[in-house]
């Protein structure tokens, strides 16, 4: 006994301990792939970085991804700063402005006719520049609405500072995302990013050897290339390519660690998206349903079997309006009447006396000793007798194939005559409104009740079904044992 509990200790301790290494590979894991992030949305992204974190991403794209400022925009830049400088030392109208602006209109055309974003894949960029000097200037040439921007009569008209101040804020951070990209000796553009990966690659192999070697040596009889099969995943960790697929094993060891378990938002998300589709596929069975009874009502095919003694087409040979009459009757007089006699009962005795006590003749007697109660006795007997023959009457009647089929006549009579009633073209035409109008009320209404179903209580009614069925037995297997625990 104390073996055991020796033993159960530590297993308990080595479990920790196991925890405790698979939450610190899992963290280096995910910070890896955050970096694996950053850098494939590096390119996509940069301007945004470039907003927000401009030194960063100016530091980040020269040491490890070869950009380098695009030098035509830089020229283009300078220029228009030196222009800056210019009108602030001289004035507007000297020939030294005169000068610049004219290598500002010649750069201009240049960067239209050249287009040197194309390189960066930022032909849209340039795009938005012209648009931006256009509605500016308000002409519909990119040269001719450069060639006005910089030229002395339009600035002193619109004014140098204001000029000057929407080239600052609209233009120049337009130009300056531009950039010029090197290649390697391959063709292929500069990417340096294995310089930051190949440490956590050599962490990460090490770890998958040691753990092969470890699980092999734990589970006998199995090999290497078992045990590495148990842990394909981590193989995702060393490939230098395809780096958006660490993910996978990322996930798989936030969850051994019970860190983040992605199983749980992914079951989430799945019952979610199954209970919206649940949902509008529901509100499109009920309004096709309502929208196909409108239709026949209006159509007036309801009308003429209400009003028509032909029958639609029977396909078996049996009445069943006439058997489901004839089982409801039997229902009614054979359990529905025996269980609510004692209410009747009383309901025609209080009827009875009300009717008696209407008449003068009754009232006037009521004041003699014992007459009330015999009057009381009379009454309940009256009535008892009443009920149990009319009771007795229709079980006779069930019973008697002449009072079935007295019965049967009573219903087509019912039918026929209410047939002839329902000829009335005002009635038709009153009763195919309302009930057009009723279904389209139902519609609105049971949608409206359908989106305003809350999915959290559906998830809450099917989250105990989905806990009992993905319960997972403990195994004694090694490949149960590394999946579940792979310290």
């Amino acid at each position: 006994m104390m073996t055991l509990v020796t033993s159960n200790i530590q297993e308990k301790r080595r479990l920790r301990k196991g925890l405790w290494f698979e939450r610190v590979m899992a963290m280096i894991a995910l910070a890896n792939y955050i970096l694996v992030l950053l850098d494939l949305s590096y390119i996509p992204f940069r301007n945004f970085y470039l907003k927000y974190f401009p030194q960063i991403t100016v530091w980040y794209g020269e040491t490890f991804k070869g950009i380098e400022p695009e030098r035509f925009t830089v020229d283009y830049l300078e220029t228009a700063k030196e222009l800056n400088s210019l009108v602030a030392e001289y004035s507007l109208n000297s020939p030294e402005v005169e000068e610049q602006l004219q290598e500002l209109q010649m750069l201009s055309v240049v960067m239209i006719n050249d287009n040197p974003f194309e390189i960066a894949n930022k032909t849209g960029t340039l795009e938005q520049i012209k648009a931006q000097m256009r509605e500016r200037v308000g002409v519909d040439s990119s040269t001719e609405a450069f060639e006005t921007f910089w030229n002395v009569e339009y600035l002193r008209q619109a004014g140098w500072s204001d000029s000057w101040q929407f080239f600052q804020t609209e233009i120049q951070p337009l130009m300056e995302t531009n950039y010029y990209r090197k290649l390697d000796i391959t063709g292929r553009p500069v990417d340096l990013f294995w310089v930051i990966d190949q440490p956590f690659v050599i962490i990460f192999g090490v770890e998958f050897l040691l753990r092969t070697f470890y699980l092999s040596r734990r589970y006998k009889g199995t090999s290497w290339i078992q045990t590495m099969v148990w842990r394909w995943y981590d193989v995702l960790l060393l490939l230098p390519f395809w780096r958006w697929l660490r993910c996978i094993p990322v996930s798989i060891r936030l969850a051994q660690a019970d860190i983040f378990n992605v199983m749980v938002l992914v079951r989430r998300l799945r019952r979610d998206a199954i209970a919206n589709f649940a949902t509008e596929l529901t509100e499109i069975v009920v309004i096709q349903v309502i929208d196909q009874a409108e239709a026949v009502i209006e159509d007036g095919s309801v009308a003429r079997w209400l009003t028509t003694s032909n029958r639609y087409v029977d396909i078996n040979g049996i009445d069943e309006v006439g058997l489901i009459a004839k089982r409801l009757n039997t229902v009614l007089v054979e359990d529905v009447l025996p269980a609510v006699k004692p209410e009747l009962d009383a309901l025609i005795s209080h009827s009875v006396g009300n009717v008696l006590h209407s008449v003068p003749l009754y009232s006037g007697v009521t004041w003699l000793p014992g007459a009330k109660e015999a009057s009381n006795r009379l009454t309940q007997n009256l009535v008892e007798t009443t009920t149990q023959n009319i009771y007795g009457a229709l079980q006779s009647a069930l019973k008697d194939d002449q009072g079935g089929a007295l019965t049967q006549a009573l219903i087509q009579s019912f039918l026929e005559n209410l047939r002839t009633g329902m000829r009335q073209q005002d009635t038709l035409n009153e009763l195919q409104y309302l009930l057009v109008a009723l279904l389209d009320e139902v519609k609105v209404n049971f949608v409206q009740r359908i989106e305003a179903s809350d999915i959290v209580d559906m998830d809450a009614k099917t989250k105990r079904i989905y806990e009992l069925t993905n319960k997972v037995g403990t195994g004694n297997s090694p490949m149960q044992a590394v999946r579940d625990r792979p310290s």
